[in-house]
């Protein structure tokens, strides 16, 4: 009985967040606000991409903002000021995702009407968040070299609940023992074909052909 319950109880918690999630792509839509949300393990370097697509996409005159999801402290929130993107911090205490309720009363305290594009950053986490969708237009899931070459193997449901899949921090492959092409097979095996895309935060490599699977262009 109490195995039922507890499914019973998951399942409506889920009902009622990707109820939310759809009041939140229609009122970001109402406001001509594109939006993603990036997925990611700790140190996959989510924080860096954002910050570098952010950057180039300001340059090209679209206006963003950044939610910054983390359970506690407000280190990255303080990365893209120092960087003048406009950002929201959001902890979630205990919880390793954000959820679409979180990222309704985030969006209070924005101004809507000035935003072209609106980045969410989910905790740091490659379980939790494939379960929560947000109300944004694209998921994006990000690892990096150094988390080895079966990553996605390991987390398959992540992998197929995003739209595009990036392994970042290419500019490190001299120095990992990763064979990357077996994480290119796994994707493709998974998505029917897709693409990995590689860049590197760092260096820039691969940003501009992110943009463009993203479909994000002046």
């Amino acid at each position: 009985m109490h195995k039922v319950s507890n499914i019973t109880i998951e399942a409506d918690i889920l009902a009622e967040n990707r109820k939310l999630g759809q009041d939140n792509h229609k009122r970001l839509r109402s406001h001509g606000i594109r939006s993603l949300d990036v997925m990611g393990s700790i140190g996959a370097g989510k924080t860096r991409l954002i910050q570098t697509m952010a950057v180039e996409m300001q340059k090209r005159g679209i206006r963003t903002a950044v939610l910054v999801g983390d359970v506690t402290g407000q280190d990255d929130f303080d990365r893209f000021r120092a960087a003048d993107i406009q950002a929201i911090n959001v902890n979630t205490g205990k919880e390793c995702h954000l959820d679409a309720h979180l990222v309704d009363h985030a969006l209070d305290q924005l101004d809507l009407d000035s935003l072209d594009f609106l980045f969410v950053e989910n905790v740091g986490n490659l379980v939790c968040p494939a379960d929560f969708p947000l109300g944004t237009d694209q998921r994006m899931v990000v690892i990096s070299v150094t988390e080895g070459d079966d990553m996605i193997r390991k987390q398959p449901l992540i992998f197929l609940e995003s739209d595009v899949a990036v392994l970042n921090k290419v500019d490190l492959l001299p120095y990992v023992d990763s064979d990357v092409s077996l994480l290119d097979r796994d994707y493709a095996r998974f998505k029917k074909g897709a693409k990995l895309y590689r860049t590197s935060a760092k260096t820039g490599e691969g940003l501009d052909e992110l943009l463009k699977a993203l479909n994000i262009h002046a």
